[in-house]
């Protein structure tokens, strides 16, 4: 298994995005793509990353291929990446090999880990809510509403997306109301309304690095899907689970 990326970029935002979320995990190659589907320590929030065997200049591999790797080893390494290195990663029998040329040539060893956890599984679920707007005006929503409280409601109808959140004394509103940078779709005339916790969202909210436009998924009491997209490059998709009160 050998790839090698002329943009670095994407991958090392990536990397380092899924891992603040996900300390250990599996990445499956394919004939088609690069994958990881995971979920995090807490079973909270579930990272759903995709990256098509075209975004690369050279993609080999003689059949489908798993590895397991710690996440913030190969971040580190790919932290010392610069925008004008060709990348390449290449899989022996218990490391990754990890090329970064230039002028100079650099080379990481990463060693493979044993991870005995199952394949996840992305789940099938349906929204009732569609929502899709710029990375910036979600991003400066949750920031604001941070302030306030660790947890935040998403309230959609007609025409409009509401972030909300309480604390003590405390309220924070944005009202997102539909317009050419944004696009609400209901499948019910019923609002539908959702809390998540702030801290992860915020984790989520970076993938903005990737992608100038985010999707947002979500029901009554329902857990959220959040995607970036980079048209034929990437797809970095979260789900998170909702906070549902127990009064």
């Amino acid at each position: 298994m050998k790839f090698t990326l002329a943009e670095p970029k994407l991958l090392k935002e990536s990397i380092a995005i899924i891992s603040d979320l996900v300390t250990e995990t599996k990445i499956k190659a394919t004939k088609d793509m690069l994958q990881i589907i995971a979920m995090d320590p807490a079973n909270v929030a579930m990272v759903i990353f995709k990256m098509p065997s075209s975004t690369f200049a050279e993609y080999v591999i003689d059949e489908d291929m798993t590895i397991a790797i710690n996440m913030g080893n190969l971040k580190q390494i790919l932290r010392r990446v610069k925008s004008n290195d060709v990348l390449t990663l290449e899989a022996t029998e218990n490391k990754l090999k990890i090329i970064m040329k230039a002028k100079n040539t650099k080379t990481f060893q990463l060693p493979l880990i044993d991870l005995e956890e199952k394949d996840q599984k992305i789940p099938n679920l349906t929204a009732k809510a569609t929502i899709e707007m710029t990375s910036t005006t979600f991003n400066e929503a949750i920031e604001d509403v941070d302030i306030v409280s660790e947890s935040v409601t998403f309230t959609a109808i007609k025409d409009k997306l509401t972030i909300a959140a309480s604390g003590d004394l405390t309220k924070a509103e944005v009202e997102i109301n539909q317009n050419e940078d944004v696009k609400i779709e209901l499948e019910t005339d019923e609002p539908q309304r959702s809390k998540y916790s702030v801290e992860y969202l915020k984790k989520m909210m970076q993938g903005s690095k990737l992608s100038e436009t985010v999707t947002l998924k979500f029901s009554k009491d329902y857990p959220i899907t959040i995607t970036y997209k980079e048209l034929d490059k990437l797809e970095l998709s979260f789900i998170l689970a909702p906070r549902v009160d127990n009064d």
